[in-house]
């Protein structure tokens, strides 16, 4: 153990010594690498004035209504989320956020293992609502979930839009 110290005590001894070196080289080199020119900075290039546009409608449509014409709901479509009906939890979720992470068959009834951003698995099985589009469970396979969500389609009415839940690998 007295060899170990002596031999460590010894070493950072010459290290020691080592550190006094004359150094006057790296300090003639770091002198000429200041002494350099600095390399030219390129402009800024010019930039172009912006020109205003004056709106003048003459004979063009008002650049703020909608091409086609808005359509009643009531009248046109039966097509209409339920808004009496009580919200399922998974409703509150996107269905992006949402992970199939399995199917279970029972009773010839396959359900699907839903988990929610939250980290809760839910057990679905067809008919129920998921997802914030008002999406309703079609089918339910080892491939995914596959449902159809009834969406807004900017004209004032609602259409029908399909969707899936792949599972997670």
């Amino acid at each position: 153990m007295r060899r170990i110290k002596q031999a460590t005590i010894a070493s950072l001894c010459l290290l020691a010594a080592g550190c006094g070196a004359d150094n006057s080289d790296l300090q003639d080199f770091v002198a000429q690498v200041k002494a350099r020119p600095a390399a030219p900075i390129e402009p800024i290039p010019e930039i172009a004035p912006y020109t205003p546009y004056t709106y003048r409608a003459d004979d063009r449509r008002a650049p703020f209504t909608p091409t086609a014409p808005r359509r009643d709901v009531s009248s046109n479509s039966d097509l209409a989320p339920d808004p009496d009906r009580a919200r399922e939890p998974l409703e509150a979720f996107p269905l992006d956020s949402l992970r199939l992470v399995g199917t279970i068959a029972r009773s010839g009834v396959t359900y699907a293992l839903i988990q929610a951003p939250d980290g809760v698995i839910h057990r679905l099985r067809p008919g129920n609502h998921i997802g914030q589009n008002y999406g309703r469970i079609d089918g339910i396979s080892e491939n995914g979930v596959l449902l159809t969500e009834i969406v807004p389609d900017g004209l004032g009415g609602y259409i029908r839009r399909p969707a899936t839940i792949a599972p997670t690998r």
